[in-house]
This record gives C-alpha cells, sequence and structure tokens, in this order.
C-alpha cells in the first residue's frame, strides 16, 4: 500500500514522472513534484491539490540533492521511498560530445541519483523503503547519437546493483531499477519531430521497435512503478527489469 506515504520522484513534472506522481497521489501518497520548469512543476502540483510539495532544484548542483531531501522532511517528516527518474538525454555521438557535456550530464542522471539516495538514507532506513531508478535499454550499449546518455545509464545500473545488496542487508532498504525501452512522453514527441520525422511519427512506427503496433505510455510505466515503489515486491532487491515489447537480449530478428 502506498496510501499515507512520502514519495519524491525527481522528473516528476513531465512525462513519466508526472504519471507517476499522479498515479501515487490517487493511491493517497504525499509526492514531491520535482522539475526544471517552475511552471510546470506548479502546473502538475495545482492539479493534485493537497499533499503535494513543489521543488525545482537544479539537479546539476552538487548541493541540490542534500537540499531537496531537506526540503521533503520539512515537509513531511520524513521519506519512504525515492524514485531517480530525472534526466538529460543529449541526442550526440562521439564526435559531437565533449568534456563538459560528459561532466553536466553525468551529474544530473548518476552523480545525483547516488547521492540523493545518501541523503535520504537515514530517513529510508527507518522507514525500510524503497529506491527505483529509471535507467535505459540503452544501458546496455546504446544508440550512435545516444553516447554519454547510455553511459550514465550503464553506470546507474552497476550502482544500483551495488547499492542494491548493500543497502538492503545493511539498512532494510530495496533498490531496484526499471530499463525503459522506447516510452512516447512528450519531450520524445517533440525531439522526433525536431530530428526530422513527421508529427504524425507515433503512428508510424516499425512494428520491429514496437510489435503491438506502438510504443510504451508514461502511465503504463507508472502502473508497473506502483508495487516497486510502495513495497509489494520487497524482498526484491539489485535487480534490473526490463520494460520493453520485447527481450533485449538475445531477440530473434526476422530474417527476410
Amino acid at each position: 500500500m502506498i496510501d499515507g506515504k512520502t514519495i519524491l520522484i525527481t522528473g516528476s513534472a513531465t512525462g513519466i514522472g508526472e504519471a507517476m506522481a499522479r498515479l501515487f497521489h490517487a493511491a493517497g501518497a504525499r509526492v514531491v513534484i520535482h522539475g526544471k520548469d517552475p511552471s510546470e512543476v506548479h502546473r502538475v502540483a495545482s492539479d493534485l491539490g493537497d499533499r503535494v510539495l513543489e521543488r525545482s532544484d537544479d539537479l546539476s548542483d552538487p548541493e541540490s540533492p542534500q537540499n531537496l531531501i531537506d526540503a521533503t522532511v520539512n515537509a513531511f517528516g520524513g521519506i519512504d521511498a525515492l524514485v531517480n527518474n530525472a534526466a538529460v538525454i543529449t541526442r550526440k555521438d562521439l564526435d559531437k560530445s565533449d568534456a563538459n557535456l560528459f561532466d553536466h550530464d553525468f551529474s544530473v542522471n548518476t552523480r545525483a541519483p547516488l547521492f540523493l539516495i545518501k541523503s535520504a538514507l537515514p530517513y529510508l532506513s527507518k522507514a525500510k523503503g524503497n529506491v527505483l531508478n529509471i535507467g535505459s535499454i540503452n544501458s546496455y550499449c546504446g544508440e550512435r547519437n545516444l553516447l554519454i546518455y547510455s553511459m550514465t545509464k550503464g553506470a546507474l545500473l552497476t550502482m544500483t546493483r551495488n547499492l542494491g545488496d548493500t543497502l538492503h542487508r545493511e539498512n532494510g532498504v530495496c533498490v531496484n531499477q526499471f530499463n525503459l525501452g522506447w516510452v512516447l512522453s512528450p519531450n520524445e514527441i517533440k525531439a522526433k519531430i525536431a530530428e526530422g520525422l513527421s508529427a504524425d511519427w507515433p503512428d508510424k512506427v516499425p512494428a520491429n521497435l514496437a510489435p503491438c503496433g506502438r510504443i510504451l505510455l508514461p502511465e503504463e510505466i507508472a502502473k508497473i512503478a506502483l508495487p516497486w515503489v510502495s513495497g509489494e515486491t520487497r524482498p526484491v532487491s539489485g535487480s534490473i527489469i526490463d520494460i520493453e515489447q520485447f527481450p533485449v537480449i538475445g531477440r530473434n530478428p526476422v530474417k527476410e
């Protein structure tokens, strides 16, 4: 049950995080709405009404994890679950990558989740809480134009397995990760149009990439995440769950 629990979801003002925030709140949780754009944060928080906290901390700032945890505890008295969902998805290949991009993307996608967990650990330990890290199937190797993004998610995967063992044994905190496939978020729709696809591209996804006829929706991810965040899946910890329409490893391609 998630009713009455305090859930911090980074990147919850849009897309997958927003879908989670809305579902968890509807189930009775207290939810921290976090995002880069304060107006988007306020939009979601206003829709939900009570039992919400608005935050627009910049996760590239090393001080943001502690500040975000402190604000959550001050507002709600503790933390029962943390969802590390926020991420920057920089679409660049090796030629267009540089040190500044590397440092920034790792600071948001990998460093921030690590230190959010560290800052939240005293409260998660008390609650025997749960951490769900939102990764990507790109963590296994990635795409040409998602080089550094894929690397950040590969590091996140290693962190999940490490802490999923250590924190479960020593603190009673379960840490797991979703490796998501292609999800039809508002940002993904805009990004693909910017890359040259037509406005109706979601209706034309090739069957080899979407066997069911469409790609995953944020609301579907939220429904799958609910038991992992609420604790219904305990004592499972340190697991990486691929959320995709086909087996990512060992897939048998159609030979024509």
